[in-house]
């Protein structure tokens, strides 16, 4: 008993050992590769729903909405959730959530019937905000502060890796070599030949999110036996007690308030740059066969970034410093993605050169979430875990944004739409180089 109430005291304190920390840092990342997998999948979900339920654009992004939009509002709600049961049995709970969403599918599919899948992705999407209200600030705290990006990269690979595998999985057990030309033939068939097709496509979804489904349980299991320690979020010393006295609710830290907005927006360009690169590769006659790997390039790009901020922060370049150079990068890309043309064969595609510009956006976002974490929440003190949740809710970004390009690509054109990721970058620079030093509204 003596020995139990030792460990307790100093997972209060932040004080775990390397064995500890290292054992932490391993099941977090196996949580981040979750979230990768069922977050990225969309990518090709969107083209694969927009033909199997014959969607427009608009309607296809909804997939993200649905999605994304559980974050803003599940993520208060799960903060309390983490304070009533801790952070153990939060993402155990997050896990089974999740795995409800996944076999919601299961009628989904049957029935073809585009809400009930929505219906589930919003159910995913509940389960991982209160994953991400967990994870996010307990890797922030699990070591220096000034290597918070670093350990915030690691995690990035994890959830990246997964990214690049899951739409080529997902793809690989869905899609068959003659699709390609079941795509050409649906506008020719009649309605009672059109039915039995698509209907037969839809429910291809049945075994992967059942399993998937099956293993989000099990791993749930898994977190509430595992030796994933307790960890104080909210500690203050005394100087930050003493400063943050008069603070009496959430929207007096304006770095706080202006980095949920950073990354509102931040998460909404990577959800673009990722989900809509097969459309647009689409819009060049590129068929979904071969278009349904640019996602995973966009990826790799993104971990690429993070493989260099994980080798050069913080003891090349601060961490502060690698984000504003990622978010210069990106509206740098933003402009050639929309007013740069020509043929190139790059890795087998013949396609117009702009599109790689889309997939280097990967690179651009890299750094940007390892960048705003720690910096929005520096200094909260006991408000840290509302402060996550704060953090968290701005993911409804990813909801929001690619909804707004889907309907900009349907009013113009899919090249055009990009535009929207202009002033979200413009913003982004702004709280990289001014907003996060804010402490005082006025």
């Amino acid at each position: 008993m003596g020995i139990r109430i030792k460990k307790e005291i100093a997972f209060k304190t932040g004080s775990l050992t390397d064995k500890e920390t290292f054992i932490s840092m391993l099941i977090v990342g196996a949580l981040f590769f979750i979230f990768g997998f069922v977050t990225w999948v969309n990518s090709i979900l969107i083209p694969y729903f927009k033909i199997a339920c014959q969607l427009s654009n608009f309607q296809s992004y909804l997939v993200t909405f649905a999605f994304y939009i559980s974050y803003f509002i599940m993520s208060v709600p799960s903060s309390f959730l983490l304070k009533t049961v801790g952070f153990k049995k939060g993402i155990m709970l997050g896990l089974w959530v999740m795995a409800i969403g996944a076999f919601i599918f299961i009628p989904a599919a049957l029935t073809r019937t585009y809400e009930v899948f929505l219906l589930g992705l919003f159910t995913i999407g509940t389960g991982l905000a209160i994953l991400q209200s967990a994870a996010n600030p307990y890797i922030t705290i699990l070591g220096p502060k000034d290597k918070a990006a670093k350990r915030i990269s690691i995690m990035g690979i994890c959830n990246k890796g997964a990214g690049i595998l899951a739409p080529l999985l997902f793809a690989s057990m869905v899609l068959k070599v003659t699709d390609s030309e079941l795509f050409r033939q649906l506008p020719l068939m009649d309605t009672v030949h059109k039915k039995e097709a698509l209907d037969e496509l839809i429910r291809r979804v049945i075994l992967p999110y059942a399993f998937v489904g099956a293993v989000l349980f099990g791993f749930g299991v898994f977190i509430r036996y595992s030796p994933l320690p307790e960890i104080d979020a909210e500690s203050e010393s005394s100087a930050l007690a003493y400063a943050n006295s008069g603070k009496t609710n959430i929207f007096q830290f304006p770095h706080l308030i202006l980095g949920a907005l950073a990354i509102f927006l931040h998460v909404g360009t990577q959800v673009i740059a990722i989900d809509t690169i097969i459309g647009y590769a689409d819009s060049m006659h590129i068929p979904l066969m071969e278009a349904k790997v640019f996602p995973s390039y966009t990826l790799f790009a993104t971990i690429s970034g993070y493989v260099i901020g994980i080798v050069v922060i913080p003891k090349y370049i601060s961490q502060v410093n690698a984000l504003r150079c990622c978010t210069i990068l990106g509206i740098l890309f933003t402009l050639l993605i929309i007013f740069a043309h020509g043929k190139v064969g790059i890795l087998g595609h013949i396609t117009d050169i702009s599109i790689w510009f889309v997939v280097l956006l990967g690179l651009a976002n890299s750094m940007v979430w390892a960048g705003i974490w720690p910096l929005a929440l520096s200094d909260l003190g006991r408000f840290t875990k509302l402060g996550a949740s704060i953090m968290v809710m701005g993911l409804c970004g990813s909801a929001i944004l690619p909804l707004l390009y889907g309907h900009f690509a349907d009013l113009f054109n899919v090249r055009k739409a990009y535009w929207v990721l202009f002033p979200c970058y413009l913003y982004l620079i702004f709280y990289a180089f001014h907003g996060f030093k804010l402490r005082n509204w006025l």
